[in-house]
């Protein structure tokens, strides 16, 4: 089998799979270098850097780069051939020796660089899935996409609520509802709440000075709420990129911009940067009303939960989050979650599709 010193692997991985994949790593085989140019048009919904990340993760001995094309297609015309190549050889100015392709233009797109053609897997035999397919359907085609992009795809779902108000509970029932219903969606993650965490290991380390000490006696400086936001962030990324369609979180980071408040005063730019990185679909409110309070050792008292209601509910509001309040019995309250959660999953991802073309 001929071996290139420089190969190219072309396309619009929108959004990459299984298929895109098996095209680099079979070039990657049969090449020295091999450089994976990633095109998106202007229209679409996926970022171009964020498929260039995708690529440069799954294929880091590959050189990844992005351009924008936002020229139609089609393959029949000269000038319209010139056009693009005028946006590839930009991208990709050094000699390319073959040109891996699965599309019936890759014969052209070839000549045009002066390499040589080669064909992988045209028929789609060895991954039967299309980007067409992934956009209609992601949940369908789930097992054909790799983590970073599984992660990016992931319904998040928060549960908030102020203290003792059944979240982790909700938050529980809610992945064990999802989980049941088998196939992709057994794979279904929740994210505990770092923040709980992080307040019971402040309160041991305290302890271990003062073994008299009580939660009433821990500390918090506004240093502390961007730690919390971030780890509960990194948490997220590393469950969403294993599991389901549907992330469920136990709190998140947004959540810690009002408990900075509650237990500081004010607001941490920092907090809420580190709240914006990550992108959810849906909060769960819980409401305190009907719920026993439960004091753990961890938890402040039961007259701060109509206020940390009120001040969630406000929050949400402003930001123009998608929210929903619940309320009720525990069965009430799980029929509520696993309706607003299907109306979210019934929604749809909402791609653009891409640049129109004329075949």
């Amino acid at each position: 089998m001929r071996k290139y010193a420089h190969g190219l692997v072309l396309g619009k991985f929108y959004p990459p799979h299984a298929g895109h994949h098996h095209l680099v790593r079979t070039a990657q085989d049969r090449c020295e270098r091999l450089t994976v140019l990633v095109c998106a048009a202007g229209v679409e919904s996926v970022p171009l850097a964020d498929r260039v990340a995708w690529m440069r993760e799954t294929h880091p001995a590959a050189t990844v780069v992005g351009a924008v094309d936002d020229i139609r297609m089609d393959v029949h015309d000269p000038a319209v051939w010139d056009a693009h190549m005028a946006v590839f050889t930009a991208a990709v100015p050094e000699r390319v020796d073959a040109v891996f392709s699965s599309e019936a233009y890759g014969d052209e797109l070839a000549r045009r660089f002066g390499a040589e053609a080669v064909s992988v897997d045209p028929g789609r035999t060895v991954f039967p899935v299309s980007g067409t397919a992934v956009r209609e359907d992601p949940v369908a085609c789930w097992d054909f996409l790799e983590p970073p992009v599984r992660a990016a795809l992931a319904r998040r779902v928060v549960v908030l609520g102020a203290e003792s108000t059944g979240t982790t509970t909700l938050t529980l029932a809610l992945a064990d509802h999802y989980r049941r219903r088998g196939g992709v969606w057994a794979r279904t993650r929740s994210v505990p709440e770092y923040g709980r965490e992080y307040s019971a290991q402040k309160l041991a380390a305290l302890r271990a000075d003062h073994p008299g000490a009580q939660w009433e006696d821990v500390i918090f400086t506004s240093d502390d709420f961007p730690l919390i936001a971030a780890v509960q962030n990194d948490r997220e990324e590393a469950a969403a990129r294993t599991g389901s369609p549907v992330l469920l979180c136990d709190t998140d980071s947004f959540a810690t911009t009002v408990w900075h408040e509650r237990y500081v005063g004010g607001r941490n730019p920092r907090v809420e940067a580190t709240a914006d990185l990550v992108d959810h679909h849906l909060w769960l409110l819980t409401d305190h009303e009907g719920v026993p309070f439960e004091d753990d050792g961890l938890r402040d008292g039961e007259e701060l939960r109509p206020w940390m209601t009120s001040r969630f509910r406000a929050e949400l509001t402003r930001t123009g989050r998608r929210f929903v309040e619940i309320t009720g019995s525990r069965e009430e309250r799980l029929a509520a979650a696993v309706a607003a959660v299907d109306e979210l999953l019934a929604s749809g991802w909402n791609f653009n599709p891409p640049l129109p073309e004329r075949r």
